[in-house]
């Protein structure tokens, strides 16, 4: 997601400053992004000069402290509480005061993440949807604190700068789109275990009968079938309602490393490029 925001950043004509843990894993993200744009100079979407624009505008730092500069962060790590609270903590320590401190995340409280700070009302959601370069949709998530202020800056930004569709939601757990996605994978994984179809054909019958672009089967395969769980198991605990009770299919697939796209194996199979084999 963090590379997918970047690539879209810097496609609408931002600077972009990418920071990750080391310079090996820089300069795997970098390698990812430019076979993305490879990918759309292959449909004619791109041209080599856009790419090299695009690539242009994404400078790779390896650590937060060079993100002094910036006017918005956005993290995107994965979706860890204790390790995103790490984060906002440092960058608190090194962003100016009036800086946007938005969270990508999908399931966790931005009023915690917000906690660790000194400026609380500065920190928002915004949760992209995957995938970014074509969904027109952000939900733009109000902690307890964030002000108004900060909200009509991000909604400014989400809908003049880089297009898409801001959507307000308040804080709750899985917020609209992981809340509803999540339920949808996890019955059609009782469906399956139920036998009543294979995995192939619950996502044709999903795919080509309600004109989703992947069925629920490749949609968690396209997710990560840990972040899946992830989420399930969040909106379990905090709800405590049975429905939100991952299926045993998918807790037995992540214990076996079947993640999906990142894995090169979920309830299908993929290439290195993401394409289905």
């Amino acid at each position: 997601m963090g590379q997918s925001i970047c690539e879209m950043l810097a496609a609408n004509g931002l600077d972009v400053y990418m920071a990750e843990q080391g310079e090996d894993r820089l300069a795997h993200a970098m390698s990812m992004i430019e076979q993305s744009l490879d990918k759309q100079m292959e449909r004619w979407a791109l041209t080599s000069a856009e790419k090299k624009l695009i690539l242009g505008r994404i400078q790779p730092k390896s650590s937060l402290n060079e993100l002094q500069a910036c006017e918005l962060v956005i993290e995107t790590i994965t979706e860890d509480l204790d390790s995103k609270l790490a984060i906002f903590k440092e960058l608190d320590a090194v962003c100016l005061p009036d800086v946007i401190l938005a969270s990508n995340t999908s399931t966790l409280s931005l009023t915690e993440l917000a906690s660790v700070t000194s400026n609380p009302d500065r920190v928002i959601g915004m949760h992209f949807v995957y995938p970014v370069h074509k969904t027109n949709l952000v939900e733009i998530v109000r902690g307890l604190k964030t002000s108004d202020a900060v909200f009509e800056r991000t909604k400014q930004f989400v809908e003049t700068t880089i297009h898409k569709k801001g959507v307000m939601v308040f804080e709750s757990p899985g917020f609209v789109t992981t809340r509803l996605i999540c339920l949808f994978i996890n019955e059609a994984l009782h469906v399956l275990e139920e036998g009543v179809a294979s995995a192939e054909d619950i996502d044709s019958a999903m795919r080509i009968g309600y004109a989703f672009q992947h069925g629920p089967f490749e949609m968690a395969d396209r997710f990560g079938l840990d972040a899946v769980l992830a989420a399930l198991d969040r909106m379990f605990r905090d709800y405590g309602e049975l429905k939100y009770r991952p299926s045993f299919i998918l807790k037995k697939m992540v214990r076996g490393g079947q993640l999906g796209v990142k894995s090169g194996r979920g309830f299908f199979e993929y290439d290195k490029e993401g394409g289905r084999v």
